[in-house]
């Protein structure tokens, strides 16, 4: 592999781990909330969280950056923290593959949370703890394989993210072109098959090592 190659696979790695580092607390208790809350608008939450796994990944991006430009409110707020824009910068890569990436996490850690026996919460209620004490002391310990599970699984989803990618971050070499954007842009260039193919193996390799250990996991939480 070439440094160039190299280099495209360190930045996406690097993006998908942040955008799931990112995601991890607000997927935690979006999670909790979509196990634990009995309510009407459940169903609606669910559903705003669950929307960018079937939404075209086109119109992902296309929301993400109307939502996020400069004359928007979260773009303002944004130059004012950075300095700068967002779009088009390894930050946008980011934002774009968490987004993808959080319902297969909000999911995975649902589920998790379901799966715990609501006994165990109440007696540790019942010992005098708190709701929070509760949730850290006893939920979380025994959901951490099921959201082991989730980010593996939301990192995976990450790393292969393109159509969101391309519309809000764009094709900016060494900065924005992840592996499947440069997948694209190789297979659009005289000669550039061979690269393409060694770039879309690794993609396979590691998405399929996540992918296992996200199994591996998940047979954990449902013996345990």
């Amino acid at each position: 592999m070439t440094e160039t190659t190299l280099d495209v696979v360190r930045l996406s790695i690097w993006v998908a781990s942040l955008a799931v580092a990112f995601s991890l607390v607000p997927g935690v208790l979006f999670g909790w909330l979509l196990a634990r809350w009995h309510h009407p608008l459940r169903a609606l939450v669910q559903g705003l969280v669950m929307l960018p796994l079937v939404l075209p990944p086109v119109v992902t991006g296309y929301i993400l950056l109307y939502g996020l430009g400069r004359s928007r409110p979260l773009g303002t707020l944004w130059n004012s923290l950075t300095g700068g824009h967002l779009s088009y910068t390894t930050s946008a890569c980011v934002v774009a593959a968490a987004v993808v990436g959080f319902p297969l996490l909000v999911e995975a850690i649902r589920l998790a949370i379901l799966g715990i026996d609501p006994r165990l919460e109440q007696v540790s209620r019942s010992l005098g703890r708190g709701r929070l004490d509760t949730f850290l002391r006893v939920t979380l310990p025994l959901a951490l394989p099921g959201i082991t599970a989730g980010a593996v699984l939301s990192f995976a989803r990450a790393l292969g993210e393109f159509g969101a990618t391309i519309v809000l971050a764009g094709n900016v070499a060494g900065e924005t072109r992840t592996i499947p954007v440069a997948v694209y842009t190789l297979l659009n260039m005289r000669g550039g098959e061979a690269l393409a193919t060694r770039l879309v193996a690794v993609s396979v390799g590691i998405s399929l090592i996540a992918l296992m250990a996200s199994f591996w996991l998940n047979a954990r939480q449902r013996k345990s």
